[in-house]
């Protein structure tokens, strides 16, 4: 069976457009291996080319056209991902600024109004925001969530603690996220979805220092005042514009053509070292491992290509965009014991050791998003009809409003 997708001249035509583009950065400006010898002066210079990634349409590729996205097909999209990928071409001033999940929630919840406000700004490249949802007191778990959000006249003020929220630079432009909204209320009836400004008064948002590098943050929200017109939905509709979130967050967007470096790199690895005068091919165990690994990689690559499939076909999932982020998150961690395993100790040598294997790039690190995969096994059995409860999944922009993003 061919699991190739296999482009047409058109469409290969329009990926040497791409790949040109892409060649012409400078190569101090590419990506990094560890995103923390990523710099002030590349994170500015990429806010700036984003502007005119924007303009072409390729920074938003498939979001639509009318709030400044780019419109373009599937296939055209995937070819933009592809070589942004190939040639170390960050999305959004770096892989640590979610805004995508953003898009989805303001397409499907957002008023007219609030998408020329605030989508727009994004889609043109003028704007960058960060995700505010974990807290200190309940991690991932937002039915259970703290910080509130008080009426006041037409205005709404905010208080609350954030902590884990990704993002490359300084500061964004705008958070996003969640709040209280009515304490009295059932829970998933409690709360509302915010665009909070950036700098704001009341509002810090401070680095955290940790083995991996300082691209997550505390937020500390201190009466922090916001008009009504920030509030994404309704004032009790907050726990539904997050199920829009997480449907993408979780897997459900899918990946057109996955690739995993790290799998890839640990296959060379394997045919090209010799230990004690023999391949290390020539090891079964290592032979066996290794295998795994690279078959766990391709069911991964299956998973996203479905799930991607579907989003695209506006087909309704349940559990298959979960089911991709279980995987992701497990197989990282096998793969991670499996190069570690096989490299030895030079596996957790960093980019700047000459002795690293591939340049430091097979450091995997493992991958958790909206919680444990604890959560995302929860969702999975709800949505098949094996827990307690059971629930559909959230809205997004493909089944809700036949918008693509």
């Amino acid at each position: 069976m061919d699991f190739m997708y296999h482009y047409s001249d058109e469409q290969d035509q329009f990926r040497k457009e791409v790949r040109v583009w892409v060649d012409a950065i400078p190569d101090e400006m590419r990506e990094p291996i560890d995103q923390r010898d990523a710099t002030d002066e590349m994170y500015w210079w990429w806010r700036e080319k984003h502007k005119e990634t924007a303009a072409k349409g390729w920074l938003y590729p498939s979001a639509p056209k009318e709030y400044g996205g780019g419109g373009l097909t599937t296939e055209q999209s995937s070819i933009i991902q592809e070589e942004f990928e190939r040639g170390g071409v960050p999305y959004i001033a770096g892989r640590l600024n979610p805004i995508q999940f953003l898009i989805s929630a303001l397409l499907v919840w957002g008023t007219e109004d609030q998408k020329r406000k605030f989508l727009v700004p994004i889609l043109n490249g003028t704007d960058v925001a960060w995700e505010k949802m974990t807290e200190p007191q309940s991690g991932a778990d937002n039915a259970n969530y703290q910080g509130t959000a008080i009426r006041d006249g037409d205005d709404w003020i905010l208080n609350g603690v954030n902590c884990f929220t990704s993002g490359r630079g300084p500061a964004p432009d705008w958070l996003y996220g969640p709040m209280l909204t009515d304490p009295d209320a059932p829970r998933h009836r409690n709360l509302g979805f915010f665009m909070i400004p950036v700098p704001t008064p009341g509002l810090e948002i401070r680095s955290m220092h940790l083995v991996h590098g300082s691209e997550q943050h505390f937020d500390f929200l201190d009466n922090v005042r916001v008009p009504g017109d920030h509030l994404i939905g309704g004032d009790h509709q907050g726990w539904q514009v997050v199920g829009t979130v997480y449907e993408h967050e979780h897997g459900g967007r899918g990946h057109a053509f996955f690739k995993d470096e790290v799998v890839d790199n640990l296959v060379s690895y394997v045919k090209d070292t010799k230990q004690n005068g023999e391949a290390l091919s020539s090891d079964p165990l290592v032979r066996q491992e290794t295998a795994g690994a690279y078959l766990d990689a391709h069911v991964q690559s299956l998973l996203n290509g479905r799930t991607h499939w579907m989003y695209n076909e506006k087909a309704e999932m349940t559990y298959e965009g979960s089911l991709n982020g279980i995987h992701r998150s497990d197989y990282s961690e096998r793969n991670t014991y499996r190069v570690r395993g096989i490299m030895g100790m030079g596996a957790l040598l960093g980019t700047r050791e000459p002795a690293a294997p591939h340049g430091g790039a097979q450091g995997v690190s493992q991958i958790v998003g909206c919680g444990s995969n604890n959560i995302g096994k929860l969702i999975v059995a709800r949505r098949i009809g094996i827990s307690r409860t059971k629930e559909r999944a959230a809205p997004t922009p493909a089944t809700a409003a036949g918008q693509a993003a």
